[in-house]
């Protein structure tokens, strides 16, 4: 047999085509297998859920099944700001996140079991309409409020834009009212001011001390239009012009919000320098940097801070301080360091979404802000010679006092000033004043120290850096011992209920020793008097709170 005669040789062109297409197969071979490995993941979960919808005694809803396989997921990563936002609560998420919905515009609670408006929101459908703080929502389009939760009825006064929905009210005396309101767009305000101007609209006065032109700035969240909102306060305060002299930021009970909103306010005040970086996993390091357009003048600043300023409020302060553009004054922030973001979700999940913590921020000087359970340092500290800690009763007090300069037509006498009124605004401008009026020690102490930068050049001298770490860390490790202690009172609670009941020894004594008092009784404001065995009184205790019942349970007393 003879072989054939070799044919034309083979083109280049072709023997590339044919090299080309062989690893192509290749390729596509190898992302089938990637991706058959990848659904492999899957294969045990089909088969629980399988085995679940077959043969559990109870039926499950197929929804709760893929809702309980997602949350087992993000369990796993130890994440506590990892959160699946189911369909039907994601309005409400949105909400949360911007501060935007379409409603009537109210801050709105349970008073005595009544739906109540606390207040009004600035130049909301509400205040236009003439709602007033305290008036009891009686019915809703008609429909009583009665046995309705607060939830409940804030769903009816939700709806579309230029849609009309009338709330019958019940004011002093009796009166009752229907009051019809427009829906609109409402944007909650995020800054707020030092007292309200005596005006019809009730706005904001910034201007703390007009004799010294120290402005007060508080920002309650990082939502997507604060920077815009700081930038108008600083606008009325002259800031650009030169006007302003001393500024205080107020980010206590701030939780934070927008990563490019607290980069945006810090580019404002820093004309260089590292504003903030993050970084993550999936990510390489990206650096925020500050720029000089558009920055202003160079006037002190003071940060306020506690234990609940958290996320942007810290990227906010650790910038400034950092880069030596403001000190800081209170308690040390809270420690979260980490940088979440929303997907959204597709496929049966439509409408759901997930937060998820890819990254964290670093302040300029490396330190990661981030707060863990094996660390002694997270966050941003009080500068040195500022740490000014609260105990539970000034805070109490401190927020009862702002939660009334926040109402719309209250009568708190420290927001119904008129500003053109110099005696008294100079007298409520005074540290003295604000820490005895106000209950706010923290910002009696930043204005001191202001009005001592203001009047020498410098920021007054206190203990070194080292004794206020030291001080921070003590207060730290007593806030630990009392929750540890309150965690001890309720096991010792639990431990006689379960001897008295393994004992047989539970009657109906033990019984009314669990409720001392009518839970109808107002106790917040009064008074607890301590007597010894013979009738003396040795204390007289100022009740601060609505817990009282709850802690004297677990104390060595019972009801006579």
């Amino acid at each position: 047999m003879h072989s054939r005669p070799p044919g034309p040789a083979r083109s280049r062109s072709t023997i590339a085509l044919f090299a080309i297409l062989g690893i192509a197969v290749v390729g596509s071979t190898i992302a089938i297998a990637q991706r058959s490995g990848e659904y492999r993941f899957f294969d045990p979960l089909i088969d629980v859920k399988n085995i679940i919808a077959e043969k559990a005694f109870k039926e499950p809803e197929t929804k709760d099944l893929q809702q309980g396989a997602i949350q087992g997921m993000l369990e796993v990563l130890d994440d506590p700001y990892a959160v699946y936002v189911p369909p039907q609560f994601n309005d409400e998420f949105e909400k949360e996140l911007t501060g935007e919905y379409v409603g009537i515009g109210a801050e709105v609670n349970m008073v005595d079991g009544v739906f109540t408006i606390v207040t009004p929101m600035d130049d909301s459908p509400a205040f236009r309409a003439g709602v007033m703080a305290g008036d009891k929502v009686r019915a809703i389009d008609g429909v009583s409020t009665d046995g309705l939760t607060v939830d409940e009825c804030i769903n009816k006064l939700l709806g579309q834009a230029d849609t009309e929905v009338v709330i019958t009210v019940e004011r002093a005396g009796g009166e009752k009212l229907d009051i019809p309101i427009t829906r609109a767009q409402i944007k909650s305000r995020a800054v707020r001011g030092y007292r309200r101007h005596h005006d019809a609209e009730e706005t904001w006065d910034y201007l703390l001390d007009p004799q010294r032109r120290i402005g007060y700035i508080r920002i309650s969240q990082f939502t997507p239009s604060v920077a815009d909102e700081v930038e108008s306060a600083l606008d009325e305060l002259g800031a650009s012009k030169g006007e302003l002299k001393g500024l205080v930021i107020d980010v206590r009970w701030d939780p934070g919000g927008l990563l490019d909103q607290a980069v945006r306010i810090a580019d404002m005040f820093l004309d260089h320098g590292v504003i903030v970086s993050t970084k993550g996993r999936a990510y390489p390091e990206r650096v925020a940097k500050a720029n000089a357009s558009g920055t202003l003048p160079d006037f002190p600043v003071v940060m306020l801070i506690n234990g609940q300023s958290a996320s942007a409020s810290e990227v906010l302060t650790g910038a400034l301080v950092e880069n030596d553009r403001a000190i800081a004054v209170g308690e040390r922030s809270y420690g979260k360091g980490s940088v979440q973001s929303i997907h959204p979700l597709g496929g049966a999940a439509t409408g759901a979404s997930l937060k998820l913590t890819e990254q964290r921020y670093y302040l300029p000087s490396g330190r990661c802000l981030q707060r863990t359970d094996d660390s002694a340092e997270w966050g941003v500290d009080p500068t040195a010679g500022f740490f000014v800690p609260l105990d539970n009763d000034q805070l109490a007090e401190l927020l009862r006092i702002r939660r009334e300069s926040e109402i719309i037509g209250g009568e708190n006498d420290a927001k119904q000033v008129d500003p053109d009124d110099a005696a008294t605004t100079e007298a409520q401008a005074d540290p003295d004043w604000i820490a005895e009026n106000h209950k706010d020690p923290q910002l009696a102490e930043a204005v001191r120290a202001l009005r001592a930068r203001l009047d020498t050049g410098d920021w007054p001298k206190g203990e070194d850096s080292e004794h206020t770490v030291t001080a921070v860390e003590s207060h730290e490790l007593s806030q630990i011992d009392l929750a540890r202690e309150r965690l001890m009172r309720e096991l010792s609670r639990m431990d006689r209920r379960e001897a008295a009941l393994r004992s047989g020894q539970a009657d109906d004594s033990e019984a009314a020793s669990h409720d001392l008092w009518d839970d109808s009784a107002k106790i917040e404001g009064g008074s607890l008097v301590v007597r010894d065995a013979d009738g003396n009184v040795i204390a007289t205790l100022r009740i601060t709170g609505p817990d009282l019942e709850r802690w004297l349970l677990d104390a060595d007393v019972r009801k006579e």
